[in-house]
């Protein structure tokens, strides 16, 4: 049985509380912490930011990648046509654009499906029924599961894969099941007329992944042709308006706090508009941070993404585990001047335990320059 070796230490500068009333001589925090933010953590108090390099040589870097400039290659009739952009044995990360009605059922046998909705609405149909979606909803769409989608306008989603693995809902601890979003929030899919009325006896294809390669079945009919089901498996969605943040005027709280849906080896968490903390010691930006077991890649939906320059709606942001990062001059300065009361921001953030890999359609569309993006901290 391990017992890690833990026992608070204080020395030189330091700060009492973590994230708020930093020494003017040391403003800038770097924590450095294991296992996410829930293991043993230590604040580092430096002079310089922790961020202020000059040169960067070797490919383990901050990276930014514009997933608008995908047009040309996430389209497509099947979701698994749509490139991967980051990947490890347990998770997938693609960005597809589906702007037509399916004409082939999709099935992941490979694991859970978690789709973000970047843009557009339409309509579901899966073994469980019809169900609406809009931009902003997140669907979870369970392993092995039929299912096509009838766009109402032209649809761009993000896609995460947990492979050989199931979305699990967090455990929210001593806040309750009912903080951050009410279970009795979460849709599920219809027997419905409008499910009903597109059964039909034409020829219809599965596509179906496994192992990452497809096989196809073809069937005399609509397989999509319950009449009615029970139990508690099914495909749900819920929006991000639903989420309702843990928040704390007086400290700055990490992005666990602010986790949507488990797996076993990440997570998925929500940035969703919220007031900036208001006591006049607390951090008001996300704090530097050396999260040396866990790679971070960050998806901006909407909003003024409030840590960052240059970036806009439908761009990720990959940070690997090995170095650390934090916000950026202006986002810092303006935190320091007390300049916003709010944030707008939506962001999807996927934390994994297992290193991401980059893929060619990733680096098609990176921004070299990002690495830089943090430079005028010299100034």
């Amino acid at each position: 049985m391990r017992n890690p070796a833990r026992f608070p230490i204080k020395e030189g500068l330091h700060s009492r509380q973590a994230h708020a009333d930093l020494p003017e001589q040391a403003i800038y925090e770097r924590e450095v912490g294991r296992d996410g933010f829930f293991g043993p953590a230590s604040h580092i108090h430096h002079k310089h930011p922790p961020t202020a390099w000059t040169e960067w040589e070797g490919e383990l870097r901050p990276r930014a990648m514009d997933l608008n400039k995908l047009d040309q290659l996430a389209g497509g009739e099947l979701p698994f046509a749509a490139p991967v952009i980051l990947h490890n044995p347990h998770c997938q990360y693609r960005f597809w654009h589906c702007d037509a009605p399916m004409k082939v059922l999709a099935r992941n046998a490979d694991g859970d499906d978690l789709l973000f909705i970047h843009k557009g609405h339409g309509e579901l149909f899966c073994d469980y029924g019809h169900l609406p979606v809009e931009e902003g909803d997140y669907v979870v769409i369970p392993r092995a599961t039929m299912w096509r989608l009838t766009p109402s306008s032209p649809m761009q989603l993000l896609m995460i894969e947990a492979t050989d693995d199931s979305y699990q809902l967090p455990d929210k601890g001593i806040v309750g099941q009912h903080a951050v979003f009410d279970p009795a929030m979460l849709q599920y899919p219809r027997i419905n007329d409008t499910f009903l009325d597109q059964q039909d006896e034409s020829v219809w294809h599965v596509a179906v992944k496994r192992h990452q390669r497809l096989s196809r079945i073809t069937y005399p009919f609509n397989p999509l042709d319950a009449q009615g089901w029970h139990g508690d498996l099914t495909v749900m969605k819920i929006n991000w308006r639903d989420i309702r943040p843990l928040m704390s005027h007086r400290y700055h709280l990490p992005p666990s706090a602010h986790t949507t849906f488990v797996a076993k080896r990440f997570v998925v968490c929500t940035f969703v508009p919220r007031p900036i903390e208001s006591d006049p010691g607390a951090l008001k930006v996300p704090f530097y941070h050396s999260n040396d077991d866990y790679d971070e890649v960050l998806f901006y939906h909407a909003g003024d993404f409030f840590s960052r320059d240059n970036i806009e709606a439908g761009m990720v942001t990959f940070h690997p585990a090995g170095f650390t990062h934090g916000p950026h001059p202006k986002a810092f300065a303006a935190g320091q001047a007390h300049k916003k009361t709010f944030t707008d921001e939506v962001a999807v953030m996927l934390d994994t335990r297992d290193a991401l890999t980059i893929t060619a359609a990733g680096e098609s569309v990176e921004n070299p320059g990002y690495v830089y993006s943090w430079q005028s901290e010299q100034e």
